[in-house]
């Protein structure tokens, strides 16, 4: 497709965003670049050398910002709240437009120090970079609505971090995503009383992100959107097994795009208490609580949204969380079983003999959903009851494609992620994480 460079943000004013400088870096080393989603947005055609120019020295995409722009919003971190965050070590580098005419951004992970970044150096170290390649990688095979990795760019600085080896390398990614707005956007106009910046924000993801006219009451217009994507999202997250790790209500897209990937992990087996982050201690936001999670983020839109809307339609739009969420949950797991929806009722006792088959087995998760896509439906007396409930149930692709005759199934569990990145650290072997995503490719086509 044609380039389609857009500015759209600068509708917001800059009472939301402040104009930043990236970082200088001594190198720029291409490591990765997503050429299948480059193409959606018209930028597969540039040099390697381009590429470097605009994602790795940040020189403007023309016609698109020409000034990166670091957001500020606030958010509860862990519920509790911060109104000293904002974009810390990334911005909004450009807006273009995709193939289907969605308003797309460019934002960066590593970029260099903004005024939100505190006592932080704004760096990315190259192992999170390619953790990100490899979870949004893995979400977008398993169905799962996420930003994407388009640019790993290696900058050859050494970073300290008291959570892994140092000094490490370091990098700068930059992502695909439908919107760079955050809940915590929204909060932070709150926080101030800003009644004009929150009717900004409204009016622009309404028109921009929902592509809707705004009508009589546009922030429930806007709720109504937000609950629906973020339940849809929810649901995803748990057909596909992953733990985010950090649900706070800044990283919470009002697009309902899961984004922004630190300790994620897939769970090996259907545990409700399993996490990602080791400081996650209370389990808040464990695999099986982060429906509850999303739930409340979105409450805090919610709470943000009264200074220009009545509560009683908010809290009613808030109430429609949970069947939304069943709904999704439901579409993702059949989804993920290979078969078409049959009926409510039938749809719904499926998925709960499903659940309760995988955590009273708790089989793997990998291998239960390759083997019964595959024809294979696991044997067992925990899976009596969903065998005889998937007897009336067609199936919604054939299983011709030869991923399905694998011996063992794609999957993305952290010893494999520590053995992709031990090569790269100890012998600049690039070639793991080349295979793990084209396998990872191959999972998607499958599935697609």
């Amino acid at each position: 497709m044609d380039f389609s460079p857009q500015q759209a943000i600068l509708e917001l004013g800059p009472a939301l965003y402040d104009p930043v400088a990236p970082a200088d870096f001594p190198q720029t080393i291409l490591r990765f670049r997503n050429d299948r989603a480059a193409v959606e947005i018209g930028l597969d055609g540039l040099s390697d050398a381009d590429w470097i120019r605009h994602f790795g020295r940040f020189q403007p995409l023309p016609g698109s910002l020409e000034q990166p722009l670091a957001l500020r919003y606030h958010g509860h971190q862990f519920r509790v709240y911060n109104p000293e965050i904002g974009d810390g070590r990334g911005f909004l580098f450009a807006q273009i437009l995709d193939d289907t005419g969605r308003l797309m951004d460019l934002g960066t992970k590593g970029s260099g120090q903004t005024p939100y970044s505190r006592f932080g150096d704004g760096r990315l170290t190259l192992k999170g970079g390619v953790r990100e390649i490899l979870a949004t990688e893995m979400l977008e095979a398993l169905g799962v609505r996420t930003s994407r990795s388009l640019s790993l760019i290696e900058t050859g600085e050494s970073l300290h971090r008291g959570d892994e080896p140092s000094p490490t390398r370091s990098a700068v990614l930059v992502r695909l995503s439908h919107s760079h707005i955050r809940i915590g956007a929204f909060q932070r106009a709150a926080y101030h009383h800003d009644d004009e910046s929150l009717r900004r924000l409204t009016d622009y993801v309404l028109r921009n992100l929902y592509r809707e006219t705004p009508g009589d009451a546009p922030a429930i217009q806007l709720l109504d959107q937000a609950v629906a994507r973020t339940a849809r999202l929810a649901g995803q997250y748990m057909a596909a097994g992953f733990v985010h790790g950090v649900l706070n209500s800044d990283n919470i897209n009002l697009t309902g795009e899961s984004f922004d990937y630190g300790p994620w992990r897939f769970a090996p087996t259907w545990d409700v208490a399993f996490t990602a982050a080791y400081f996650d201690q209370n389990g808040l936001y464990a695999f099986g609580r982060q429906p509850e999670a999303i739930h409340w983020d979105v409450m805090q839109l919610a709470a943000s949204l009264r200074l220009i809307a009545e509560s009683d339609p908010l809290i009613k739009t808030l109430e429609t969380f949970g069947d939304r969420y069943q709904a999704g949950v439901i579409d993702a797991l059949l989804w993920r079983l290979g078969v078409k929806p049959l009926d409510g009722a039938s749809d719904l006792a499926l998925v709960q003999a499903l659940e309760r088959g995988l955590r009273e087995s708790q089989v793997p998760l990998d291998r239960f959903f390759h083997d019964h896509f595959a024809g294979r439906p696991p044997e067992g007396p925990g899976f009596e009851e969903l065998r005889s409930r998937l007897q009336p149930y067609s199936a919604r692709k054939n299983r011709d494609h030869p991923y399905w005759s694998d011996a063992r199934p794609c999957s993305m569990l952290i010893d494999e992620v520590e053995e992709i990145w031990s090569a790269i650290d100890e012998r600049d072997d690039w070639a793991p994480l080349h295979a793990k995503v084209a396998a990872i490719r191959r999972l998607g086509e499958a599935l697609a």
